[in-house]
């Protein structure tokens, strides 16, 4: 518990960190191959709002890592998520649980309570009015997300989750149609992804609101801050100073524990004299260019390759490919893709990790009757920044079956709070 509140604050720090190193890099005060990894494959209307002066500082209010919890210990991170889905869920079947009488971290509205704050301070004026704003592609968290507006309400903050065809522009102010009109908008929620902003209805008009300060956006359009290679440029040896002098010792030493070396899948050839750094090793093979990739063993490939980001495979694991899962010509035509796509959709490689098994009950359906099941846990931990820290608001527990090598978006798995629990009860 104590490791995972100071984790939030951890990650903040990282965000922050990453927010100067992308101004650094565009004022030419970073490595200029920063800003190309970054801005590479997107379009000059996505890197124009990443870039806006007046948003330079701004961040996510909603901090969310996926989190795999190690046989020796501590935690390792798969990915770290600015705009994610689940919390709707979470703050839903936390209150079945409280009325169960289980004590859970973040307490019984810690999900609702914790973002209405966050969501507070971001907007900037007193008592704003909120617009969840939920676009088709996202259409399956609709429903959490309906329930995420009643519970902000219920909090005190007037928040509706909208289609974003239901904005318009009305005598100088964003507005959102209700049953009964047209009320004001303060701050847009946004629950859509930045590569898809040339299919969202009415987008034009929330960026215009935004840049003409009547109404502010969270998480900010910050397409950098979205990208999975964040990490590939954490543990780069050039910029190892950059993060030390940016996060401290302290908390550079503990995401380096967390956070997973991570390479990027760049096409050009690797001089004979050079070497990847930090080192890549497949199996007790080191890898030296990245067509060594296309002859490993099925054992030598327990490496992970995915999208950083941009991208409509980036999310849900659409894009993954898990390289001991599959047999040598997918691993090879999935090589073969990251490389050739590059330019406009990098990808990343990280080595594979696997959570311990632990063990859950879950109620069958079909059979009416709750069935025991050994599984493998991923913990999703929900920290709201207000007031400029990361605040630990609840942890949900995703476990799917052992022989499951892939968590996110298995369609069976076990879903729950996390609790506290003395050590004598586990």
């Amino acid at each position: 518990m104590a490791e995972l509140e100071r984790l939030g604050n951890d990650l903040l720090a990282f965000y922050v960190a990453a927010n100067r190193l992308y101004a650094s890099a565009v004022r030419g005060r970073a490595p200029a191959w920063v800003l190309t990894c970054l801005e590479q494959g997107k379009p000059e209307r996505v890197r124009e709002l990443g870039r806006l002066r007046r948003y330079r500082s701004a961040l996510p209010v909603m901090i969310r890592p996926d989190l795999m919890a190690l046989d020796g210990g501590g935690f390792m991170a798969t990915e770290l998520d600015a705009v994610p889905g689940g919390f709707g869920v979470l703050g839903a079947i936390s209150r079945a649980y409280h009325e169960l009488g289980f004590r859970l971290v973040g307490g019984v509205d810690g999900i609702a309570q914790g973002l209405a704050a966050a969501l507070r301070g971001a907007a900037k004026v007193d008592d704003p009015s909120v617009a969840l704003v939920v676009a088709d592609e996202s259409e399956d968290y609709r429903p959490e997300m309906d329930w995420a507006a009643a519970a902000l309400c219920e909090a005190g903050l007037p928040t509706r989750q909208i289609h974003p065809r239901d904005l318009r522009l009305h005598d100088d102010a964003l507005q959102m149609r209700n049953c009964q009109g047209w009320e004001a908008v303060d701050l847009v929620y946004r629950f859509l992804e930045l590569h898809d902003l040339p299919n969202i209805p009415k987008i034009d008009l929330v960026i215009y609101a935004m840049k003409h300060r009547l109404a502010t956006v969270t998480a900010p359009l910050k397409s950098y801050l979205e990208e999975k290679l964040l990490f590939y440029l954490f543990h780069h040896p050039e910029l190892d100073s950059f993060w030390r002098g940016a996060l401290g010792r302290e908390t550079q030493a503990r995401l380096a524990r967390m956070l997973p070396p991570t390479w990027l899948l760049d096409p050009q050839p690797i001089p004979p004299t050079a070497a990847l750094d930090p080192p890549l090793m497949a199996g007790k093979r080191r890898i030296r260019q990245w067509t060594d990739l296309r002859g490993l063993s099925q054992r030598e490939r327990r490496l992970v390759l995915k999208p950083s980001g941009f991208s409509e495979l980036a999310w849900g694991s659409r894009g993954v490919t898990i390289g001991h899962d599959v047999n040598q010509d997918e691993w090879h035509q999935a090589v073969d893709l990251a490389l050739a796509s590059f330019e406009t959709t990098p990808y990343i490689l990280q080595q594979f990790h696997q959570s311990r098994r632990v063990g859950v009950s879950y109620y069958d359906v079909q059979t009416d009757a709750v069935r025991p099941m050994t599984g493998r846990a991923r913990l999703s931990p929900y920290y709201m920044v207000v007031d400029g820290q990361a605040r630990l608001c609840g942890v949900l527990v995703t476990v799917v079956p052992a022989a499951n090598k892939v968590i996110h978006g298995t369609s069976e798995s076990v879903m729950m709070p996390a609790m506290v629990s003395d050590e004598a009860e586990i």
